[in-house]
């Protein structure tokens, strides 16, 4: 998927009519001091911030690709909660791992330290495995989480959302390939998206991988 610059830029540009984006990544592009964290508030506070000529169809509440830990099953039980408001209880000294940057150095109250760094996932969760590092930033879409690794929850918002929702050039689609695009909001979820990426990941074509989802939930029957 493109990044939130470049697909903004195509649209306002006329290159593209349609492309996905993720509403936290869009925003903080937009308007990178807002404090909106919630998937309501990002959603809304992002159609606001859009530039005139582009429109947001609804996003998918089933499905996001949000940072979030991963920590070791004996972890989440000596913490109690496997949600992720655990981390500001136990923050010093946590130290956690990362292959990339695309992760918050706060929740809540809790200033994270820098994250040692690995160069890939494999090598990220081994550490994990072997208690070397406390927790290791993943994503809520992730596809090659270990399934003995424990993805903390999130229930009250302390990482940005990033559900996925579609934009598009106004005035350039018809109000049934509008309505098509809005049923994707009720019909994707984290697991399709994480199986998708898997394939992707695997060597699939991304277009191969999206015309077989569409096949099997196809969008517009009846408009």
């Amino acid at each position: 998927m493109q990044s939130a610059e470049d697909l903004l830029s195509g649209l306002d540009a006329g290159e593209i009519r349609v492309a996905p984006g993720f509403t936290g990544r869009l925003l903080a592009q937009l308007a990178p001091e807002s404090a909106a964290r919630s998937d309501e508030q990002v959603y809304r506070t992002l159609l606001s911030a859009l530039p005139e000529g582009i429109a947001a169809g609804d996003y998918t509440t089933s499905a996001q690709d949000k940072p979030a830990l991963a920590v070791a099953e004996r972890t989440a039980e000596e913490w109690g909660d496997p949600d992720i408001a655990a981390v500001a209880r136990d923050c010093p000294g946590l130290t956690v791992g990362a292959t990339d940057d695309r992760h918050p150095a706060r929740i809540g109250s809790c200033e994270l330290g820098a994250p040692r760094e690995f160069a890939d996932d494999d090598a990220m969760f081994d550490a994990l495995r072997g208690g070397q590092i406390d927790a290791a930033w993943t994503s809520t879409a992730a596809s090659d989480v270990p399934a003995e690794a424990v993805v903390l929850s999130d229930k009250t918002s302390l990482i940005r959302a990033e559900n996925l929702v579609p934009l598009y050039r106004r005035n350039e689609l018809s109000e049934s390939q509008v309505l098509a695009l809005n049923e994707i909001a009720g019909v994707l979820d984290t697991g399709s998206l994480a199986d998708m990426r898997r394939q992707v990941a695997e060597g699939t074509e991304p277009g191969l991988v999206a015309g077989r989802w569409l096949e099997q939930h196809p969008l517009g029957v009846g408009n």
